[in-house]
């Protein structure tokens, strides 16, 4: 089978891999049909692995596809099914696991495509309990979309962030992939959005996905224009993921009691805060990282239902995946890169 291997930082190779066996006890074989691309992509093509892995390394952290094969005990799923993956090799005996809280693991092996082998391949076997049956009506390519872009928000925004109708709230970089899926997630429940984007043909997109302010972070001071559009208040909900470029500011946009929550740190990985500020206008600042399964569940069902719907920016064949990389890197993408195979 082809698959897409990391050889060095930077560097990209197809290459001819041996077919997966038949799926052993609890696994299905999974034919993949469509990755998409995340920033954890730039960061391990870029060599920014904080953990151990050996090269070379599959990429791909996010995918979906088509059930090929059952293995033994296996049920809820059948030949034909479209199923969203999982992003990390979790045990599935730990407490964490055996809640649906995933992205706690305590025996994690790895995120796929970074730290352990990853998706961009044409076939995988992978454990049943990590392949997530798509609703009727959701398309390989929607169903990439899930695992991360829209499990990842979900998490963010109702889990942690507690985001209600009638809140006003601040998503950061509204033209990248978990941008673009806050946006829509947010509006559905009745919140207010506002929203930053880097470029002037981002605005109007960002107004069509139902944004009600946006701003130009290049052009304006986008800490002073939510005080304006609030009154002086503040925001009730701040979603980070740029890092030192916004963090003191994205806390200075929060009403006193706001909570910012974060996913990222796209532009380094350490920032100042102000600790009076934090204790004074008691802020609570909620690191969050993935999704639980059940984040992934509710976001293929609310792809079904019609609330949310991806925002493909390009589609590429996997020979091209470098130049959507350096793309997303300079931020020259609204939405998504899908990788087809």
């Amino acid at each position: 089978m082809r698959a897409l291997q990391l050889l060095d930082n930077r560097s990209l190779a197809i290459v001819d891999l041996p077919d997966p066996p038949p799926p052993g006890a609890g696994e299905v074989q999974v034919r993949i049909g469509a990755v998409a691309l995340n920033h954890i992509d730039v960061w391990g093509w870029r060599g920014m692995a904080f953990a151990k892995r050996k090269l070379p390394i599959v990429v791909g952290v996010e995918a979906a596809g088509t059930v090929a094969a059952l293995g033994d005990g296996v049920s809820g799923l059948a030949v034909g099914d479209t199923v969203a993956l999982y992003g990390a090799e979790t045990c599935g005996t730990c407490p964490n696991c055996r809640a649906g809280r995933d992205n706690l693991c305590e025996n994690v092996r790895g995120i796929r495509g970074f730290h352990v082998d990853g998706l961009a391949r044409e076939a995988v076997n992978v454990s049943a309990r990590l392949a997530i049956k798509a609703p009727a009506g959701v398309s390989v390519v929607d169903a990439a979309c899930a695992p991360v872009t829209y499990g990842t928000p979900e998490h963010m925004l109702f889990d942690n962030a507690k985001l209600s109708e009638g809140q006003t709230i601040l998503i950061q970089a509204g033209g990248s992939g978990i941008g673009t899926a806050a946006i829509q997630l947010a509006k559905a429940v009745g919140a207010i959005v506002i929203t930053t984007v880097g470029s002037p043909d981002k605005i109007e997109k960002a107004k069509a996905l139902g944004a009600d302010h946006v701003i130009n972070y290049r052009e304006e001071r986008f800490e002073g224009v939510v005080r304006k559009i609030t009154q002086k208040r503040g925001v009730d909900v701040v979603f980070e993921h740029v890092g030192p470029d916004t963090f003191q500011q994205s806390m200075f946009s929060l009403k006193r009691g706001g909570v910012l929550v974060t996913c990222g740190s796209t532009t380094g990985v350490s920032s100042e805060i102000n600790l009076f500020q934090l204790y004074q206008q008691q802020l609570r600042l909620i690191g969050s990282f993935g999704c639980t399964i059940a984040n992934l569940r509710t976001s293929l069902a609310k792809m079904a239902d019609g609330i949310t719907r991806p925002v493909i920016d390009s589609t590429v064949r996997l020979e091209d995946i470098d130049s959507a990389l350096h793309r997303i890197e300079s931020r020259q993408v609204f939405g998504k890169f899908i990788v087809t195979l």
